[in-house]
């Protein structure tokens, strides 16, 4: 199969979809890949590395779009890329569609096959393909909140409270609250608890909260995340790290715009879920250059593609947990890829302009079409 790498246009985004170890690893199955031009530069791979695993370098995305079966990306598809996409090629990547009608539109609209790294799902219901980034971001969370807890000057002329996470000895450290005991709201806790911070971390799942209570014991403060919980959490808290998924819809608000206006003065929230549509009522999404807007006296942190500010990293070890992905749906076709391995089925979000994946369908109020369907074409 042709597979194509082009280079990601979103604001900051400096991931590569496919490493150069990768690329040696499918020309050896008899692939041809095609990588624009640059398309690893921000991660530290260059041209020639690419080019030495076997890949063809092409000067532009058109080139790259028009000439292979199957895309691999990183972020979805942007309004520069919606021409580019055609009936019968397969795009495999990040899409987030439940928070953007207008990519979900566009993806039904050019009839192409989507498969969505956030959906592939096993039976046990871990997401393989957003574990790693869902690590990285979890760590790095803390560590922007962090930053904008300083007392420089943020958006508005508005200063962090000034206060060292970790705090120093005869002053207290720190207090964060996590809302969200998965995967993301572990890293990030693991991060504050490390920083000598004072950490409760809130879930409406007792059995999340047990883990959680099991791996830090008495570093942390576990709490039921009711309303009534929230609000007095939040009131004293200087760092509030969202860290709420429901695998492929949209994120649940679960502070309200009330609760931020009681936070203390320069106190920082950090948005995790604004990939998927965010979950505090006044988040909007940022971008690496502009990270940060106030929303009371408070700042907020937005960034959907947050693990691009370590691209290096966040390139290795995603592609790490997608290549097996690739070289199924390369060497079997995407049908017969999905046929045997149902969590790979699960990540089919579109399909020759129909919806397959429901919570996209239920949060556009889409018209819904079961993946079995699909395969049996």
């Amino acid at each position: 199969m042709r597979i194509g790498v082009p280079k990601e246009i979103k604001s900051g985004e400096l991931r590569v979809a496919l490493t150069p170890l990768a690329v040696a690893e499918l020309r050896a199955r008899g692939h041809e890949i095609l990588v624009e031009r640059g398309a690893g530069d921000g991660s530290s791979l260059p041209d020639a590395d690419f080019a030495a695993a076997g890949a063809r370098i092409v000067e532009s995305p058109d080139d790259v779009w028009a000439d292979t079966e199957l895309i691999v990306k990183v972020k979805e598809p942007l309004p520069p890329e919606y021409g580019r996409m055609r009936r019968g090629q397969v795009l495999f990547t990040y899409l987030h569609l439940a928070a953007s009608l207008e990519c979900t539109e566009a993806l039904l609209s050019s009839g192409v096959t989507a498969i969505a790294y956030e959906t592939v799902e096993r039976a046990d219901g871990t997401l393989p393909l957003l574990a790693p980034m869902s690590e990285v971001a979890g760590r790095l969370a803390t560590q922007v909140g962090a930053h904008a807890l300083q007392a420089t000057a943020g958006p508005d002329g508005l200063r962090g409270r000034g206060i060292l996470l970790g705090g120093v000895p005869g002053v207290a450290p720190a207090r964060v609250a996590v809302i969200g005991a998965g995967s993301v709201g572990t890293q990030a806790t693991a991060v504050a608890v490390g920083m000598g911070a004072r950490v409760t971390v809130l879930d409406r799942d007792v059995d999340r909260l047990r883990a959680a209570h099991t791996r830090f014991g008495s570093r942390i403060t576990t709490a039921v995340s009711t309303g009534t919980e929230l609000d007095a959490i939040l009131a004293d808290a200087d760092l509030v790290i969202g860290a709420v998924l429901v695998p492929g819809a949209r994120a649940p608000r679960v502070v309200s715009s009330r609760q931020v206006s009681g936070m203390l003065p320069g106190s920082v929230l950090v948005d995790i879920a604004i990939d998927q549509g965010g979950c505090f009522e006044d988040s909007r999404p940022t971008t690496h250059d502009h990270p940060t807007f106030s929303v009371h006296n408070s700042i907020m942190y937005a960034v959907p593609n947050m693990p691009s500010i370590v691209p290096h990293t966040s390139t290795h070890a995603l592609v790490n947990v997608t290549l097996p992905y690739v070289a199924a749906i390369a060497g079997r076709g995407w049908r017969d890829a999905m046929a045997t391995d149902p969590s790979l089925a699960r990540g089919l979000n579109t399909w020759s302009g129909q919806v397959t994946h429901a919570p996209v369908a239920l949060a556009h109020a889409l018209p819904h079409v079961p993946v079995d369907s699909a395969l049996r074409e």
